[in-house]
């Protein structure tokens, strides 16, 4: 199983960024995504969640309104669409997998800095 984060960068405040995360290697339509985020010295922090099936989507509450997850299950493909973007949002975003165990991916850098 391999999971692959693209769409990372720097944006200024206010600003939108879109995040895909490619699996692959799993029957993906039956795999639950997740989008978690991470800062020096703190704990990983669940971003939103993706469910296997229709694709129903539960958020944390510092992005509920902002960002929008999504998947396209004949790509293998979900994605994160960023609003409102804030200093604070600054982290690495990661993709997770679960599929009877979980499967990271590497991991991409979101900045949000004027």
């Amino acid at each position: 199983v391999q999971v692959v984060e693209s769409g990372g960068g720097l944006v200024q405040p206010g600003g939108s960024l879109k995040l895909s995360c490619v699996a692959s290697g799993l029957i993906y339509n039956r795999a639950t995504m997740y989008w978690y985020r991470q800062t020096p010295g703190k704990e990983r922090e669940l971003v939103a969640t993706i469910l296997n099936g229709f694709g129903n989507t539960r958020y944390g509450s510092p992005v509920k309104g902002r960002f929008t997850s999504s998947r396209d299950n004949s790509k293998n493909t979900v994605y994160l669409q960023m609003n409102s973007l804030q200093p604070e949002d600054t982290a690495v975003y990661y993709c997770k997998a679960w599929y009877g165990e979980s499967y990271w991916g590497q991991g991409t850098q979101v900045t949000v800095s004027s």
